[in-house]
C-alpha cells in the first residue's frame, strides 16, 4: 500500500483511512478521507488519482476537479478527466469552452465523440453541423455515433442547448459499456451526463448500474433514490434496484421490492415477470407459476410466446404439479418447435418423471440437431439412452460425475440425487428463455439489464429526448476505457 512520499502523520493517517474505506466500498468516505489528505499534499499524483475515481463514485465533482487539476498539471490526466469540464461547460451552455474541452477529449480514446460534441455546439450557435459529423466518416464507431447525433439534432428544438446534447450523448456510451466489465469509465460518462443535465434520470439509472457492477451497490441504492416516482424513468430505477439487490444476494431486499412494484397500479407483465423470476430462484415456485399464468393471460389473443410457456410450465414442474406441468411444456415445444431450450427441457422432464422415453429421446435428438454443441442437450439425450437400454450410444456426458463411470441402472429412474444435480441445468433454461428474442415487453420493462437501461432507440419518438428527465438513445459499438490507466506514479499506484 504505498503512500504519499510526503505525508506527516496526520496525513498517513487519513490517507490509511481513505484506503480502508475504498476497500469496504464507502466511497463517501474514502472520498472525504482522500480530500484531506490531497489538501496535504496538493501535488501528488499518486494521492489525486485514487481522490478522482472516489470523487466520481461518491458524486463529489469539486473534489474531482480539484484531483484533475492535478493529474493534468502532472501530465497524467485520465481520458476522462475533461468530463467534467465539459459538462461544465454544456450546462452553462458555453460554446467556447465546450470546444476547449472537446479539444482535450481529442487527444485520447474519447476521441470517437468529437464529431458529435462539435456538432452540439455548432447546433448551439445556430450553425451547420453537418461539416462536424461528416469529419467521423472514416472512423465506424465515431460514424455510428454521429448517424444517432444527425438524427437527434434533426428532431431538437432551434438552438437547442448543450446540456441536453452533451448528456444524452455521454450516457449513450456509458450505456453501451454497460454490456462489458465494470469500467470507472462509465461512472465518469455518467456522472458527467448528470453534471451535464441533473434532470437526466436515465442516465442515473445508468450510474447506479455502474456503480452496483463496481461492487458499490449501498451507494448505487442511494443514487436510484434520487429517481422521482414520476420520473418518466422510475420504472426503469425501479427494475434496476430489484436487479442490484438479487444480484448482491439480498433475496429478501429484492422479493419485497419486486412484490412492492407489482402491487402498485399500472405494474405491467415485465414486472410481474421479474417478481415471478425471484420467488422462482428464491424457493417458491407454485407463487411463480401464478404470476407466470398472469403474463400469458395478458398476452390476449397471442396467448403467451414459447418462453412464457416454458417457464410458466418449469415452475409447474418444481413446485410438484407435473400433469400440469406437462401440458405447459408441450404448449411451449408447440409454439417453439425449432426451440432447443423447450425441446431439452420437456424431453428431459418427461425422462425425470418415467414419461414415454422413446417421445423424450426424439424431442432431444431434435434439440441436438439444432444446437449440437450444448453440453446440457447432449448430456439429456445420453441419460435418455440410458434409460431406455441403449447404453452404448450414451456419450460422456451420460457418466457419473463424481466416479467417471457409465451409470448401469438400466431397470428404474435415476436416484434422486442425480435428478437433484441437474436441477440447476433445467433453472438455467428458464433463465435463457426469459431471454428469448420473442419476448414481447417495453424495453425499460425488459429482463436483461443492458437492454432496459438503454435510452430509447431511433424508432422511438425523438422528441422525448428533449423532455426534462426525458429519454437518451440507444447505443452502438463498445468503447475503450482507457481512462484508469493513468501514466507515471499515478497509474502505477491506481490499483
Amino acid at each position: 500500500m504505498a503512500a504519499p512520499a510526503t505525508a506527516a502523520p496526520a496525513d498517513l493517517s487519513a490517507y490509511l483511512k481513505a484506503r480502508v474505506a475504498d476497500a469496504a466500498g464507502q466511497p463517501d468516505l474514502a472520498a472525504a478521507s482522500y480530500a484531506k489528505v490531497l489538501a496535504a499534499s496538493p501535488d501528488d499524483p499518486v494521492v489525486a488519482i485514487r481522490a478522482y475515481r472516489e470523487a466520481l463514485e461518491a458524486g463529489d465533482v469539486p473534489l474531482a476537479t480539484r484531483a484533475a487539476a492535478v493529474l493534468n498539471k502532472a501530465g497524467v490526466a485520465p481520458a476522462d478527466a475533461a468530463l467534467i469540464p465539459l459538462a461544465d461547460a454544456a450546462r452553462r451552455n458555453d460554446a467556447k469552452a465546450a470546444s476547449a474541452a472537446i479539444v482535450t477529449l481529442s487527444s485520447g480514446p474519447l476521441v470517437v465523440l468529437a464529431p458529435s460534441l462539435y456538432a452540439w455546439v455548432a447546433h448551439a450557435e445556430g450553425r451547420d453541423p453537418e461539416p462536424s459529423l461528416a469529419t467521423a466518416a472514416k472512423d465506424p464507431v465515431a460514424n455510428r455515433f454521429a448517424t444517432e447525433t444527425r438524427a437527434l439534432i434533426a428532431a431538437a428544438p432551434r438552438r437547442q442547448t448543450l446540456s441536453i446534447g452533451v448528456s444524452r450523448l455521454l450516457a449513450r456510451l456509458a450505456s453501451d459499456l454497460s454490456a462489458g466489465e465494470p469500467s470507472p469509465l462509465s461512472i465518469a460518462l455518467t456522472q458527467a451526463a448528470l453534471r451535464a443535465d441533473p434532470s437526466y434520470d436515465a442516465a442515473r439509472v445508468l450510474l447506479a448500474d455502474a456503480l452496483a457492477r463496481n461492487k458499490l451497490v449501498d451507494r448505487a441504492l442511494v443514487v436510484l433514490d434520487g429517481v422521482d416516482a414520476e420520473s418518466p424513468s422510475a420504472p426503469a430505477a425501479a427494475a434496476e434496484r430489484i436487479d442490484i439487490l438479487a444480484t448482491a444476494d439480498r433475496n429478501g431486499e429484492a422479493l419485497a421490492a419486486a412484490k412492492n412494484r407489482v402491487d402498485q397500479k399500472g405494474s405491467e407483465p415485465a414486472d410481474w415477470q421479474r417478481y415471478a423470476d425471484l420467488l422462482l430462484t428464491t424457493g417458491n415456485p407454485a407463487e411463480a407459476a401464478t404470476w407466470y399464468q398472469r403474463i400469458i393471460a395478458a398476452d390476449g389473443a397471442k396467448g403467451g410466446s414459447w418462453g412464457n410457456w416454458l417457464q410458466y410450465g418449469g415452475a409447474l414442474d418444481q413446485a410438484g404439479r407435473w400433469p400440469e406441468a406437462r401440458d405447459a411444456l408441450e404448449k411451449a415445444v408447440a409454439r417453439g418447435p425449432a426451440q432447443p431450450l423447450a425441446l431439452n427441457y420437456l424431453g428431459f422432464a418427461q425422462v425425470e418423471h418415467g414419461d414415454d422415453i422413446p417421445a423424450s429421446i426424439k424431442l432431444l435428438e431434435r434439440a441436438s440437431r439444432i444446437d449440437p454443441t450444448n453440453a446440457s442437450i447432449t448430456d439429456s439425450l445420453g441419460w435418455a439412452y440410458h434409460l431406455s437400454g441403449d447404453t452404448a450410444r450414451a456419450p460422456p456426458p451420460a457418466r457419473n460425475r463424481r466416479t467417471g463411470r457409465t451409470h448401469q441402472r438400466r431397470d428404474r429412474r435415476p436416484p434422486r440425487r442425480l435428478l437433484l444435480e441437474r436441477r440447476p441445468k433445467l433453472r438455467s433454461a428458464l433463465r435463457l428463455a426469459r431471454r428469448a428474442p420473442d419476448r414481447r415487453t417495453r424495453r425499460h420493462g425488459a429482463h436483461n439489464r443492458q437492454d432496459r437501461q438503454r435510452p430509447p432507440t431511433q424508432s422511438q419518438p425523438l422528441k422525448s429526448l428533449f423532455r426534462r428527465g426525458g429519454k437518451g438513445h440507444a447505443s452502438v459499438g463498445r468503447g475503450e476505457d482507457k481512462a484508469s490507466h493513468g501514466e507515471g506514479a499515478a497509474s502505477r499506484d491506481h490499483n
